[in-house]
């Protein structure tokens, strides 16, 4: 649940599994006022903020996912990842030429019309660059623009990659939500997404470090040009590593 500030219009984020029955004031961490709400299961406690009705401070916000990235080129437009019309060729092509199957202790290939899915949450300098350097290597991309937009896109769609860097929206705790959502999955769930963390300080593809961390992968910000090919590498070394699980039940490789 999402719950604005009346106040200093930050957004809350509240947990409804720990939401109590009866109405409840909490403290907003960004400017130490007191928001009270009624019990988010009646008509009058999901339209009201303190005293105020619903048109005028909403409790529960429409989501707002992060947007599909695309690229310019020539003037015209290109969605992120492959196009629908190749997507459906693709899909044609497998059913008319279907693969040899695997055996036993081999990954399925993941089909060239579902390209992998990742989401970036960066710093706003650095969110075109890696768009587009990952729209160009075949990814479906999504670029939040806030801790919102983040959130909302991994609750609605089934992310393969989740890119985030440890300077992301400050101001609504942009890493804790992020690193929050990924946590609370369920283990084959986490099995299936790969988390990245970008850092200015810490040293690209140091394993110690991303174990501590709970990622899958760091890259230092220094090297953004060769995210890629640093996420390629490591991607295919999770994938082997994961290969037997995989084969056995009976999924593609990330």
């Amino acid at each position: 649940m999402i719950i604005t500030c009346q106040k200093c219009s930050s957004r809350l984020q509240v947990d409804e599994t720990k939401i109590p029955p009866q109405p409840f004031t909490i403290r907003c961490p960004k400017c130490n006022s007191k928001v009270e709400s009624g019990h988010p299961g009646t008509e009058e406690s999901t339209t009201a903020v303190g005293n105020s009705a619903t048109s005028e401070n909403p409790l529960l916000d429409q989501p707002t996912p992060a947007p599909l990235f695309e690229l310019q080129q020539d003037g015209g437009m290109i969605s992120s990842g492959a196009s629908a019309t190749e997507r459906l060729v693709a899909l044609l092509s497998g059913l008319i030429n279907p693969q040899p199957s695997a055996g036993r202790g081999a990954s399925k290939v993941r089909p060239a019309w579902d390209p992998r899915k990742a989401l970036v949450c960066v710093p706003e300098e650095n969110r075109e660059l890696i768009a587009r350097d990952l729209t160009e290597n075949g990814y479906q991309v999504f670029v939040a623009n806030d801790t919102r937009q983040a959130v909302d896109r991994m609750r609605e769609n089934e992310l393969d990659v989740v890119i985030l860097d440890s300077r992301f929206d400050p101001v609504e705790q942009g890493v804790i939500f992020v690193t929050r959502e990924v946590n609370i999955l369920r283990p084959a769930q986490r099995r299936r997404l790969f988390f990245v963390l970008l850092s200015p300080s810490l040293r690209t593809m140091d394993a110690h470090t991303a174990f501590l961390n709970n990622v899958n992968a760091i890259i230092n910000v220094n090297e953004l040009e060769e995210l890629p090919k640093l996420l390629e590498r490591r991607i295919r070394e999770y994938n082997e590593l994961y290969r037997e699980f995989n084969s056995v039940l009976g999924v593609s490789a990330l």
